[in-house]
């Protein structure tokens, strides 16, 4: 499993399993049932709106940005990765769906 507690102004972190089950959890996310389902169906509504697309047009991240923090989200090995980190000052995008 990746090592998410070494990634720089993090402060919590899950891992979802495709169906949003949360399988490992840390800092301020820990058993955080009601973001993971949130983050879940977050998933699920952008890969609904990709399909209309190129298949080879998928997401590789989402970045949610609020005003004290971002949540960085995104899947690998049939998990959901997401991890909250402190926002900087010169962040800028609201949205980014890469």
């Amino acid at each position: 499993m990746l090592n998410l507690e070494r990634i720089p102004d993090q402060v919590g972190y899950l891992v979802l399993t495709e169906d949003g089950a949360v399988v490992a959890s840390g800092g301020e996310l820990e058993n955080d049932e009601q973001l993971a389902t949130s983050i879940t169906e977050l998933v699920y509504t952008s890969e609904v709106l990709e399909q209309g697309s190129a298949p080879d047009n998928k997401f590789h991240k989402i970045t949610v940005v609020y005003e004290d923090y971002t949540l960085g989200i995104c899947l690998s090995n049939k998990r959901i990765h997401v991890v909250k980190r402190r926002t900087q000052l010169n962040d800028s995008p609201l949205i980014d769906m890469n």
